[in-house]
């Protein structure tokens, strides 16, 4: 099967992105419509995720719990725009035991309601406060068009919730966490997100603000990789979140939500993959090195792995994340293109030439053909690896970033926006208002991805209507 050429990405881009997820043995299809089963080598992609991750979140003051997949009904009906932007999305528990109901219960979409909820029990004095609560699991949304990880039924994730004493702590937390998101994809992940603030349009059902991370995908469409919410005090009030502040006066508390999910897995493949397959970053490769031992007999064999097994122990004493692949019934060149498919960072070659000049080839998966194979001593092999995977980690960024700045524009008016959003994002003053929104998504089927945190102070014209802009927004199609 790997044998197989894939479809290439300037072919059809959609059609790359699903072959290559089912023949890299990343997810597979679900038997319920809209779900994915998430197959071992995905699943270690998302498990190195998660560690990264929840190191960040632990160094930032975060404890991990855990709260109940079914929610009842009435939880989400108590905060208005919340039950609004996810009713079309909820999957609903009518029948348990064999008997109906007295309430539904909602499989989670998210949990605010649930986790307000329980705040509302634990929150009495300023003391209790703040709460700093990330959990890990999967939530249920009735997507009506899925995409293995970009969009399915179920998903992965985490998500953040947190309360505060005030709103000045709860908006530091929200754009603590949106840092820490991007300073995840972009050292981790290589991808080189902008952090920015989402439309009033585009924002979190309930929240008072929504900031998101947006990263430029390879057909240049935006996916939204990770978001952080203020949710100031409407989920505190529902739920009743109150506490006695140091006057003894009662007070609602500010709360913050945020979330990452598998997601991240597809855009990690759509922001580095090539028409062979995975180009994974080595920092969140579940395999990091793949070893290929070369032989055409016993007795090249006895030569070449004692020697083989002897570079595996040391690299792998050393951290590195080491796979030999011994397997003798499929030839060299299937293993090439194997694990080429599947995206290994390094891979080293080893045969009875090398063992006679004490070296090893070293081919990387970044670097296409000749251009990327070199030939080192096998002793030192340790450090030359691992100076490798630091420098495809940071050739991979290079390069995203790179794709990324030259498909961002900066169009002069209407008609040049209309354009460049047809291969690219446009960077431009707008007047915020949702008309103006809503005509550039009639028009182009873009929509505003975030107003960039990082901007300079200048006034213009909005390029929709013309009137004043204090502020430019990223247009773009996306996911």
């Amino acid at each position: 099967m790997a044998e197989e050429k894939l479809t290439t990405q300037a072919e059809n881009f959609s059609d790359w992105y699903n072959e290559l997820v089912i023949r890299a043995e990343l997810a597979d299809y679900s038997p319920v419509r809209g779900c994915m089963v998430v197959r071992p080598y995905g699943w270690r992609v998302w498990e190195n995720i998660q560690a990264a991750l929840d190191k960040r979140f632990k160094e930032t003051g975060h404890v991990n719990a855990a709260f109940p997949l079914l929610i009842p009904k009435s939880f989400l009906e108590k905060e208005k725009e919340h039950v609004e932007g996810f009713s079309p999305e909820l999957a609903i528990v009518t029948v348990g035991g064999g008997e109906e109901l007295e309430e539904p219960l909602v499989v989670r979409p998210t949990s605010e309601t649930i986790i307000g909820y329980m705040y509302s029990k634990w929150v009495k004095s300023w003391r209790d406060l703040p709460i700093l609560i990330n959990q890990w699991g999967s939530v249920v949304r009735w997507e009506m068009r899925t995409k293995l990880f970009l969009r399915t039924t179920e998903f992965y994730w985490q998500e953040g919730h947190t309360a505060h004493a005030t709103e000045e702590e709860a908006r530091e937390e929200t754009f603590r966490m949106l840092d820490v998101y991007a300073d995840f994809a972009i050292n981790e992940a290589a991808i080189p997100v902008i952090k920015g603030i989402k439309s009033e349009t585009e924002k979190f059902a309930g929240a008072v603000m929504s900031t998101t991370i947006e990263a430029m995908m390879g057909d240049t469409k935006a996916l939204q990789s990770g978001t952080s919410h203020f949710l100031g005090q409407n989920f505190a009030k529902a739920f009743e979140i109150q506490y006695s502040d140091k006057n003894n006066e009662l007070q609602f508390a500010w709360t913050t939500s945020w979330g990452l999910s598998t997601r991240m897995v597809g855009a990690i493949i759509m922001t580095h993959g090539d028409d062979k397959g995975l180009v994974l970053p080595p920092r969140l490769a579940p395999i990091q090195v793949v070893m290929v031992p070369i032989f055409k007999n016993e007795s090249e064999k006895r030569q070449v792995m004692p020697v083989a097994d002897d570079l595996f122990a040391a690299l792998r004493a050393a951290g590195v994340r080491v796979k030999m692949d011994d397997r003798e019934e499929v030839t060299p060149g299937f293993k090439y293109n194997d694990w080429e498919l599947r995206g290994v960072p390094l891979r080293m070659e080893i045969g009875p030439k090398d063992i006679e000049k004490n070296s090893v080839a070293l081919a990387r998966r970044d670097v296409p053909g000749r251009e990327g194979k070199i030939f080192v001593p096998q002793t030192g092999i340790v450090p030359t690896v691992q100076n490798l995977l630091v420098e495809i980690q940071a050739a991979l960024l290079a390069k995203a970033t790179a794709f990324r700045d030259s498909h961002i524009f900066s169009p002069n008016n209407f008609e040049e926006l209309t354009q460049v959003l047809q291969n690219g994002w446009a960077l431009s003053h707008w007047c915020e208002s949702s008309a103006c929104e809503a005509k550039v998504k009639e028009a182009t089927k873009a929509a505003t991805r975030c107003i960039p945190i990082d901007q300079p102070a200048s006034t213009g014209a909005c390029i929709v209507c013309g009137q004043p802009s204090k502020r430019k927004v990223i247009f773009g199609k996306a996911y």
